[in-house]
């Protein structure tokens, strides 16, 4: 028996770091004084443009804010993410949570890379809300990252909240440093995989669950 959930990222529950997403009202206590500001002021110098006209008066700032919240990641914490949501519950059935957007920045050009994250694991004992599949997955994505690193980290971190029979993540992602610079390859895609416990050890569970995420999400 399979249990499958569609969570878009935009519907998990919020707390303060996702509230960062709004640029312009970011609290101010969340950012750092890092002169990351003064950076960006430097470096709109040094590609040419002018940081006194109207247009970028106010991108130093912006800019600040927003890597405050791309890389909000790297100041979550599992436990914390978690925030008590491991239940005991009975049954060892599949459960899958696919279509997870992420976003994250690729180490190497400091460029988006981005798409859906596909999680299932085998119950031990303990299931996870649901939503914080995607509070992990954020956690991860939301730092300076390559894709092979995040799959792998998700599905660690699976591991050690449940102490599942096994854990499955797949990422699908578009890459804009092969897209807009480069190769430029605008249609090109990246699949990574992480398969834990029974998931690695059994080809017949293996397939159930790439056949699941590539089914058809419901609509609501």
């Amino acid at each position: 028996m399979l249990i499958e959930r569609s969570i878009p990222t935009g519907q998990v529950d919020v707390d303060e770091i996702d509230q960062m997403r709004d640029s312009d009202t970011l609290p101010d206590e969340h950012i750092k004084t890092s002169g990351l500001a003064d950076l960006t002021d430097e470096w709109l110098t040094i590609i040419g443009e002018d940081p006194d006209r109207e247009g970028l008066l106010k991108t130093p700032k912006r800019v600040e804010k927003a890597w405050q919240f791309i890389t909000s990641g790297y100041r979550m914490d599992l436990q914390e993410v978690a925030n008590d949501a491991v239940f005991a519950a009975e049954g060892s059935e599949m459960v899958i949570v696919k279509d997870i957007e992420f976003y994250s920045m690729c180490e190497h050009h400091m460029l988006p890379f981005f798409g859906r994250a596909h999680i299932g694991y085998i119950p031990n004992g303990k299931i996870l809300g649901l939503s914080k599949f995607a509070r992990i997955t954020d956690m991860f994505a939301r730092r300076l990252q390559v894709q092979e690193r995040v799959t792998t980290q998700i599905a660690e971190a699976i591991q050690e909240l449940l102490q599942p029979l096994g854990t499955a993540v797949v990422l699908e992602g578009v890459h804009l440093c092969m897209a807009m610079r480069g190769v430029e390859k605008q249609h090109s895609s990246t699949t990574t995989l992480a398969m834990r416990g029974a998931f690695k050890d059994d080809a017949r569970t293996r397939a159930e669950f790439m056949t699941a995420i590539r089914q058809r999400s419901v609509t609501l």
